[in-house]
């Protein structure tokens, strides 16, 4: 009996021992946590302060073949890349044809107008170029073609080149981006272009600055300075080295709503003309265009307004006797002067200032995705005769099938000085080939 009690009792206090021999000392457990958060907080700080890895790039399904080449340089990014040795080249038609009787400027009944081969790129990092070649019935000229720096210090831009001037609002488009068939009266008449002539306007060799001015929130002014060598057409004749024809223009730019904006612009132009180096030619234009173009439906509606007023003062000479122009200033017999050579100022002749201004109006609708209709008023006097003054009115519709092609409508009135009225109807079909940038806004 006293042996089963003593069984008893050691397997009583058997698992108890063992218990007491297995369960740790709660301060060791307390301490072994505390060196493990430790731990943890120095590896997270750790991953803190290492710089991010970039992502792996996802392995290709098959690798291909690696073949070691020189690296290549990179112009401003992936896309400037293939540009390297490639210029962006294009090719656009310009084929126009006419009806109608018209005997002061008796245009083609077809002709293509213009062909013109553009070429841009960039050069380097510093610079592009663009050159653009325009090709007639009766020759190729260089229309453009200027190198581009556009991030000189103190935030200029510098073109050099043959440009077209930054004269008002329409001279510096290429015939293929007017918004007509044919130019304002106001660029023949009082900008130099002969009549009918298809890439009237200012345009010369020379070098163009231009800034981004400080303006009040919400405004974009930017300001441009240009020097040329002094030949542009009919208005600026250069007689020696130092005969330069100089520009400037200041625009602004305006949201005024978010479907709706404004741009305001003004121009000064002054060269020597055919007379001589003691003679100037001042022009001045005042332009303003007014956008609309709504967010939710501007592929199919939007309209144009446009409007340009040009102001020009020659310096002439006129018969004090007769009030008849002097013959053109080349070799013939001067009965005042009695000697060969260009008029001289006397009895006969005398300083005149001719003065001549002219405006143009016009609207632009866009009646559905691909179908755009406007309207233009043209007036203006000739700046070789303020006495004589043109008018035209015209109505115009556009059909673009597709951005490659284009195909037009006008049918345009025009009243000459000379009291002939001519009506006729022009039409115009454009297409395009290969990349071409896009036009000045």
């Amino acid at each position: 009996m006293r042996n089963l009690i003593v069984c008893i009792c050691l397997l009583s206090f058997t698992p108890l021992a063992l218990r007491g021999q297995s369960t740790p000392d709660p301060e060791a457990r307390f301490r072994a946590l505390e060196d493990r958060i430790r731990a943890l907080e120095g590896e997270i700080a750790a991953l803190k302060a290492a710089p991010p890895s970039q992502p792996a790039a996802p392995a290709p399904a098959t690798e291909p073949l690696q073949v070691p080449s020189p690296p290549l340089p990179v112009y401003g990014g992936a896309a400037s890349l293939s540009k390297a040795l490639n210029p962006d080249i294009g090719v656009i038609g310009n084929f126009i044809g006419g009806s109608g009787h018209n005997v002061i400027n008796p245009a083609p009944s077809l002709t293509l107008s213009e062909s013109e081969f553009s070429f841009q790129a960039i050069v380097d990092p510093y610079a592009r170029a663009d050159f653009f070649l325009s090709v007639g019935e009766e020759g190729a000229a260089v229309e453009e073609g200027y190198i581009t720096f556009p991030a000189l210090p103190g935030g200029l831009s510098l073109k050099a080149g043959r440009m077209r001037s930054n004269f008002g609002k329409i001279n510096p488009f290429h015939n293929h981006s007017l918004p007509w068939v044919d130019r304002p009266l106001i660029t023949y008449n009082l900008l130099g272009g002969e009549l009918g002539e298809a890439d009237a306007g200012i345009k010369d060799a020379g070098l163009s600055l231009s800034r981004i001015l400080p303006a009040p929130p919400g405004l974009f002014l930017e300001g441009t300075a240009e020097v040329y060598a002094g030949n542009s057409g009919e208005l600026f004749a250069s007689s020696r080295r130092s005969d330069l024809s100089t520009l400037y223009r200041l625009r602004g730019y305006k949201d005024l709503s978010e479907s709706t904006n404004l741009e305001v612009g003004g121009s000064y132009a002054r060269g020597h003309n055919d007379l001589g180096s003691d003679f100037l030619t001042h022009v001045a234009g005042l332009d303003a265009t007014l956008r609309w173009k709504p967010l939710r439906r501007a592929i199919y509606h939007s309209f144009i307004a446009r409007t340009e007023f040009v102001w020009s003062r020659r310096q002439d000479l006129s018969r004090a006797a007769a009030g008849q122009q002097p013959a053109p200033p080349d070799q013939y017999f001067d009965p005042c002067a009695f000697t060969l050579g260009p008029p001289s100022l006397g009895p006969c002749y005398e300083d005149t200032t001719l003065r001549a201004h002219g405006f143009y109006a016009s609207a632009d609708y866009q009646l559905a995705r691909r179908w755009f209709g406007g309207a233009r008023f043209d007036w203006a006097e000739r700046a070789r005769d303020p006495n004589a003054h043109d008018s035209a009115q015209s109505v115009i519709l556009t059909f673009w099938p597709s951005e490659f092609s284009q195909v037009r409508g006008q049918l345009r009135r025009t009243r000459y000085a000379e009291g002939h009225t001519a009506n006729e109807f022009l039409f115009q079909f454009q297409y395009t080939l290969g990349a071409h940038g896009a036009h000045p806004f």
